[in-house]
């Protein structure tokens, strides 16, 4: 991933941050001797710089038969948006870009196929997206035939040899624009882009800026 320095983060806390806000995410090898993605959520889990990212396939999925032993590629899509010039400064002297925020996870994957383990992620994953929802699902106390769906599935297990963060936030603009385009995505519906103003606004006050004024509206 092209990361230029304005926008490169090594502070895993940040990793953090994404796989909590977003853990569907892209699964990336070779099958056949070409790029094969799936799309699929995991379970993150950081010790210090150890990073693991737990997670299953469909068994007709192709991607299990060939993936262990390479260079795997899982990426988190944080939030993203258009930022527009008109919310600059000096709106004629610039052009329309994009913020975002993104981590690619490099490593090899381990298959899991054991029933025991793939259980546990099965219930972790729904205990995660079921919460304390009323009624909530759980794999323990549901149709005893659902265990006999495990067979049909393929677990992993990558643990991260390399991570890439990239939070493109307007670092290269002086900080009026930044105050300008925070005050933009404020106005917005758009979570996407109410989690973006939030993220420039922190990265700002990291490198040391100071609002003049609130980016907030009113």
């Amino acid at each position: 991933m092209y990361v230029p320095p304005h926008f490169k983060e090594t502070d895993l806390s940040r990793l953090d941050w994404l796989a909590a806000h977003d853990a569907f995410g892209t699964l990336i090898s070779t099958v056949d001797g070409a790029p094969f993605a799936t799309h699929l959520p995991v379970l993150y889990a950081r010790d210090g710089e150890r990073v693991t990212l737990t997670g299953h396939w469909a068994r007709p999925n192709p991607q299990w038969r060939a993936i262990e032993g390479q260079r795997a590629l899982f990426i988190f899509h944080g939030p993203h948006t258009y930022i527009s010039p008109r919310w600059y400064v000096e709106p004629a002297r610039n052009v329309p870009t994009w913020n975002y925020a993104v981590a690619h996870v490099y490593g090899t994957v381990r298959l899991i196929n054991e029933r025991d383990a793939l259980e546990r992620i099965v219930t972790a994953l729904a205990d995660r997206y079921e919460g304390d929802a009323p009624g909530a699902w759980r794999l323990a106390e549901s149709d005893p035939a659902n265990r006999a769906m495990l067979r049909g599935i393929v677990g992993f297990e990558l643990i991260a040899a390399a991570v890439q963060l990239k939070f493109k936030l307007n670092q290269n603009h002086p900080l009026g624009n930044i105050e300008g385009a925070i005050r933009g995505l404020r106005a917005s519906v758009s979570e996407d882009a109410q989690h973006t103003a939030a993220l420039m606004e922190s990265a700002a006050k990291s490198h040391g800026q100071k609002f003049e004024s609130s980016t907030r509206e009113p």
